[in-house]
Order: structure tokens, then sequence, then C-alpha cells
């Protein structure tokens, strides 16, 4: 595999991360391409009962975790050259894309956060910013419980990214938001089923017209569930096939982002 890579992972809930032993994280693991630790926030806790959070100031509903075990563990875990990419998912956080997996997939190292509550205090935001490189991420429009879910998740998408954890490297290539469309729908054996056939051109062998059914059929899926892709990809990513395909379909036209 490739490059060895350290996670750090900071958490009051150290039994959620049971599932990095399994699948493709649990091997590059076990290979030595990726080293992940896991901690307890309450070790950083200096009372009987081990306190990690406190009313807000100002007032409102719910619990805000303390910034003294946070600073105390951020001063434990954050040292050495490079220092690591302090990662927080938080509701308020920038959205996580595939870009995003890919620019934590370059680190060496990397600190994740799972706050609890109504959230962490942000002076240990503030705090570790004068130390590291921090991103705060959100997953999307809702709210968890706490970040554990949400870091689990940032970890799929980026260890599958890093050299050699996936055995076939054309999988990162072809799949959705790779290239900012959504992948086309996936078929296997058998050819018939309940009914339902496989489309005839992912059995004909004719791989540039499969090719070219994978490309309409992953824009026609893009425009119906994700417009606001389209909108973003950049000038000259679609061709005249692709408008053709999409208004064909009854999607209005992309504008002015047609291939010369």
């Amino acid at each position: 595999m490739g490059a060895r890579v350290r996670v750090d992972i900071v958490t009051i809930f150290p039994e959620y991360f049971a599932p990095l032993e399994l699948s493709l994280i649990g091997r590059a693991r076990q290979a030595g391409a990726l080293v992940v630790e896991v901690h307890d926030l309450r070790t950083w806790t200096h009372d009987v009962h081990r306190t990690v959070d406190d009313s807000p100031y100002g007032g409102g509903p719910g619990m805000v975790m303390r910034p003294e075990p946070w600073g105390e563990a951020l001063d434990a875990l954050a040292g050495g050259d490079p220092p690591p990419r302090l990662v927080v998912p938080t509701p308020a956080g920038v959205p996580f894309r595939q870009e995003t997996a890919r620019e934590l997939a370059a680190q060496p190292r990397l600190l994740l956060a799972c706050g609890r509550y109504e959230g962490i205090d942000e002076r240990v935001v503030e705090y570790a910013a004068g130390r590291m490189p921090v991103t705060e991420v959100s997953l999307g429009d809702y709210v968890l419980f706490g970040g554990e879910v949400a870091v689990l998740a940032v970890l799929e998408a980026v260890v599958r990214l890093l050299p050699g954890v996936l055995g076939n490297a054309e999988s990162l290539v072809e799949e959705s938001h790779a290239s900012g469309v959504l992948e086309a729908p996936l078929y296997t054996k058998p050819a018939q089923w309940r009914g339902l056939p496989v489309p005839e051109v992912l059995r004909s062998g004719d791989h540039g017209r499969i090719a070219r059914w994978r490309r309409d059929q992953g824009l026609l899926r893009t425009a119906a569930r994700r417009p606001d892709l389209l909108a973003a990809l950049p000038a000259g990513a679609l061709d005249e096939r692709d408008v053709t395909v999409l208004t064909g379909a009854g999607f209005p036209p992309p504008g002015e982002r047609v291939a010369e």
C-alpha cells in the first residue's frame, strides 16, 4: 500500500469506532498504510465526575463541551512536524465534498474531533487555528447526536482515496462525484430479474456505446437529482451531445457551459 497516514480521533465514545477494524479500513491498518488511534476525551479531565460539558453562556437549551479537556487533548496530540490537520464535523461547517476528501487524503496527519451536546466551545477552534490547519465540515443540512457518525463517514471517504486501498483504482475515476456528475445505474447478473432486464447496451460488448450510455445516464441522473452539480461544472465540461441529451429529456439548457 501507499505512504503511512496517521489519524487521531478524540471522542467521549471510543466504542463507536470499533468498525474501523473492519473492511478496507481495517485492511489498510493491518498493512501499515494507515495508523488510527482513538482517544477518550475524558482522559484529559481532572474531576471525579470526568466532566466535559457545562451550560452555555448567554442561556439557551442544552450543554456545551468545555474548552479545558479539549485544550489538553490538542496539546497532547498536535505536536510534531508537520502538525496535523484538525477536522471538526459541525452543522455550521462548510459542505464536505469529494474534493474535501481528496484534500484530506493528501495530509500525512489528521486529528478528528467529535463534538457532542450543542457543540464545542468556539475558543477551542480559535486556539487550534493558531497551531495547525483547521477545517470545520458539515455532511449535510441536518443535525446528528454527535460527531462520531460524521467522522466515520469522513474517514470512509478519505481512506478509500489513499494509494493501494482500493483493489481497482479505476473505481475512483468512474464513481459519483469524481467528475462532478453522478454515476450511472449499475447492474450485474442475472440478465433478467423479476421481469426487469439489464439494459441491452450493457450486454452488447460495444465499449463505445456503453461509455456513451453511462455518460448519458449519469447526466440525466445528475440533472434530476442534483442540478446544483451541473450548474457548478466548469465551462467546457459539457459537449454538444451532452446538451442534446439533457434538453431532449426536458431539462433546461445548461447555459454557456457547452464546449466549443
